[in-house]
């Protein structure tokens, strides 16, 4: 039956930003479809480890700070201990920082660049190989933004980060396809989330940006959960290197 290759009972998923926002939301969306779920955070994981165990899944956590590549084995050695494997890997922790381009400063540049991109690849480095030893391939969904597509104001570091998100999404899907790993990405369109707190409080900006969503609403995190299993469950197994849109048709207007 086609419902059953969106099953992921036995899987483990390891998602970073589970804490909170989309990541909780892509966390809580995988423990129903049956993975357990070892979540990486800065803060409290309490709210991830209540939805994923009322799903009746097991759920561990880390805590760890991205703008550092210290943390990532220690990531995945925390993981593999407690579930001994790694099945789906979402790369959902980010970061933004606002100014001006013409302010911006190199730690700003920084700090986004490192979270936003270079923790992500090289994460999914360690976490591939091990999918490689273990010869039954896996799935990485990366987070991208519609930020991917345009522009923007203000965002300098978050802009550039995202775009090249879906480069490194495209060249590991062409070099790890070969080894069943499926390397695809969902960019989320405008969500109720801490990173657009201060769009969300400018009536202006928030007028501006609802009356271009058909939806005619902000995305809740929950609005991922449904791309994140198909992304996750052997029903993608034949998609490689795409970015999938989950925006109220924003990109559509």
């Amino acid at each position: 039956m086609i419902l059953d290759m969106f099953n992921l009972n036995g899987k483990v998923a390891l998602v970073t930003g589970a804490r909170r926002g989309l990541g909780l939301g892509i966390a809580t969306g995988l423990a129903q479809a049956g993975a357990d779920v070892f979540g990486v955070g800065t803060g409290d994981m309490a709210p991830c480890k209540a939805a994923v165990e009322a799903a009746g899944r097991r759920f561990d956590s880390i805590k760890a700070d991205l703008t550092s590549q210290e943390p990532l084995d220690k990531i995945v050695e925390a993981c593999i201990g407690r579930f001994g494997r790694i099945d789906i890997l979402v790369n959902n922790a980010g970061i933004i920082r606002r100014a001006d381009s013409i302010e911006f400063t190199e730690q700003d540049w920084d700090d986004v660049m490192n979270v936003n991109l270079k923790s992500i690849f090289f994460l999914s480095q360690r976490v591939a190989k091990l999918m490689m030893e273990k010869g039954s391939g896996g799935k990485i969904i990366n987070i991208a933004s519609m930020l991917s597509y345009q522009g923007g104001i203000r965002v300098p570091s978050y802009t550039a980060s995202k775009s090249g998100l879906v480069g490194i999404t495209r060249i590991l899907a062409n070099e790890w396809a070969k080894h069943n790993i499926n390397v695809n990405a969902i960019a989320p369109g405008y969500m109720v989330t801490d990173n657009t707190e201060a769009l969300r409080n400018d009536p202006v900006r928030s007028a501006e940006i609802l009356v271009r969503i058909p939806a005619g609403r902000w995305g809740e995190p929950g609005d991922l959960a449904g791309a994140a299993v198909f992304l996750a469950s052997g029903a993608s197994d034949y998609i490689h290197g795409f970015t999938l849109a989950v925006d109220g048709g924003w990109l559509a207007r």
